[in-house]
């Protein structure tokens, strides 16, 4: 039987003359033809030598490897399905582009190494840039398919599709069109650029009011307020409070809080650190603007170390109400009386959110557990006051109620988002494609134009339909990956106020962006009313 030659690709020759055979015998090694040995075939170094042991270990690898290597002409599709197929060897990385393996440095190497994580940055920076190039675009992918404004106003004219759908529908092709826009943050004198990373933006329910905390250099971090306003002419204005606060621990929580007014007040969750104790303040909003004539209202702080999360109630029953979520306890305090409840909890709390119109809290825990607490009622031990329980499989990150109250979104650590009915425990939708492995991330819900919101730990903002959980659209960050600059984001239907505009706001590094609906939206003459004042 003739035997397979697969450094040839092709039947070992017969007999020659001189008794002399090429290829492969029994009992003998192969000779290398005069012509192989003449081009170097020997020199070729260990990455190809240890494809040569791969191929022989992996014969359906060497077969497809062999016949493109073979072949006259080899095309781009064969490289490509070659380089696919490569099996993987320790110690080697293969090359697509250059079609061969290449030696992993060790990780301590500090001559350029050349390690797996290494090499996966450089493809995420790759499809980071390339899905930026696609942004630029004008027309850009439907999030459904066949899904277009000229369509839907069709049908709506036609009365084939309701109200309330085609409002929906219309959002979703509005947040696919959407454009990035960067806000020039310039200081008075135009000479001291802000500098610090943001680190996190929270808008207040009317999205006129943007709270701010960002990084400082030297440590700490520095937060204040931005007040946004929509000209005539369609362009966003931001200016910067002129009071900015320092404080060297570290923001973990915040919510803004409606003690005299609607956002009178911003509830903030301060970290300890070294001799400072940590602790829970609630500051009036007015403290950030020296032009502001009205008196700075409530002004406290509590000592409540090590708190994770907090949350404002809006029940009128309990209207001065907040709660912290620390480790294996809850605490419920009032911010007039000081009258202060605990509940004790088998694990961290995370997250929190007053539901609206019952004084109901939810929670949720380190452990994945979610749980409701409802303040009417009081004095129950062994944790019977808990309302609802339920679980996921990892520690939640973020809770949020919906209006109806009925159903709440929990996403964990395990990058899951999950719609729950509260009232029968069980999740009845799931949104995928959110990344997640150990940051403390929020989740965002615009329940008008039914939209989620998420950014991820790869620095993605993504963006869902609340009704059936369809991806509509990924966003990636201006500026690199990196745990440390991971974008934080505010999106509304007003942004600014009652006339505002609707779209997306980005802070992320010291860079501050606008999606807006409009896709004529012009930043050149525009610019000067678009831009942030820092006083």
């Amino acid at each position: 039987m003739k035997k397979w030659n697969w450094k040839e690709g092709q039947r070992p020759y017969r007999r020659r003359g001189g008794g002399q055979r090429h290829g492969w015998y029994r009992g003998n090694r192969q000779r290398l033809p005069q012509e192989e040995q003449a081009s170097g075939y020997n020199n070729e170094g260990p990455s190809v030598r240890a494809t040569q042991r791969i191929n022989e270990n992996h014969p359906s690898a060497s077969s497809s490897s062999s016949s493109s290597s073979c072949s006259p002409s080899p095309s781009s599709s064969s490289s490509s399905k070659t380089s696919r197929a490569a099996p993987e060897l320790p110690g080697f990385y293969f090359d697509q582009e250059k079609n061969r393996y290449f030696r992993l440095l060790p990780g301590h190497n500090n001559c350029n190494p050349l390690t797996k994580e290494q090499l996966k940055e450089k493809e995420r920076e790759k499809d980071r840039n390339k899905m930026l190039a696609e942004d630029e675009k004008p027309r850009k992918k439907a999030p459904r398919k066949g899904l277009n404004t000229s369509l839907l106003l069709q049908k709506r004219h036609l009365g084939m599709l309701p109200e309330n759908s085609y409002c929906r529908l219309v959002h979703e092709v509005k947040v696919s069109e959407m454009r990035r826009h960067k806000l020039e943050i310039q200081s008075t004198d135009n000479t001291n650029p802000n500098t610090d990373n943001f680190r996190l933006i929270v808008g207040d329910s009317a999205c006129e009011r943007v709270f701010t905390v960002n990084d400082v250099s030297h440590g700490g971090c520095k937060y204040g307020i931005m007040n946004f306003s929509s000209s005539s002419r369609g362009s966003l204005s931001v200016e910067m409070c002129d009071n900015l606060y320092f404080t060297n621990r570290k923001v973990n929580s915040i919510c803004w809080a409606s003690v005299n007014y609607p956002d009178s007040h911003v509830l903030l969750c301060l970290v300890g650190a070294a001799d400072t104790p940590g602790c829970v303040s609630l500051l009036p909003a007015s403290l950030f603007s020296n032009s502001n004539p009205d008196q700075p209202g409530m002004l406290c702080s509590f000592k409540i170390s090590s708190a994770w999360s907090c949350a404002w109630c809006l029940n009128p029953q309990f209207d001065k109400t907040f709660s912290t979520g620390l480790s294996r306890r809850v605490i419920v305090k009032d911010a007039e009386t000081g009258r202060t409840q605990t509940y004790s909890t088998g694990s961290d709390v995370l997250a929190q959110q007053f539901a609206l119109r019952d004084p109901v809290l939810f929670n949720g825990c380190r452990s994945g557990e979610i749980f409701s607490i409802d303040l009417r009622q009081r004095g129950r031990r062994d944790q019977s006051w808990k309302a609802s329980r339920f679980h996921q499989e990892s520690a939640i990150t973020s809770v949020r109620v919906l209006q109806d109250e009925n159903y709440l979104l929990a996403a964990d650590m395990l990058g899951q988002i999950k719609l729950w009915d509260v009232r029968v425990t069980k999740p009845v939708q799931e949104y995928k494609g959110h990344y997640n492995e150990h940051a403390y991330l929020p989740i965002h819900v615009n329940e008008p134009e039914g939209l989620l919101l998420a950014v991820g730990q790869d620095c993605y903002t993504r963006l869902w339909s609340l009704k059936d959980g369809h991806l509509l659209r990924t966003i990636p960050s201006p500026h690199p990956a990196a745990n440390d600059m991971i974008p934080s984001v505010v999106f509304s239907s007003k942004l600014g106020g009652c006339r505002g505009l609707p779209g997306l706001l980005m802070a992320v590094k010291h860079d501050l962006y606008y999606f807006p609906y409009n896709t004529d939206y012009q930043e050149g003459d525009e610019q000067p009313a678009s831009s942030i004042r820092k006083d």
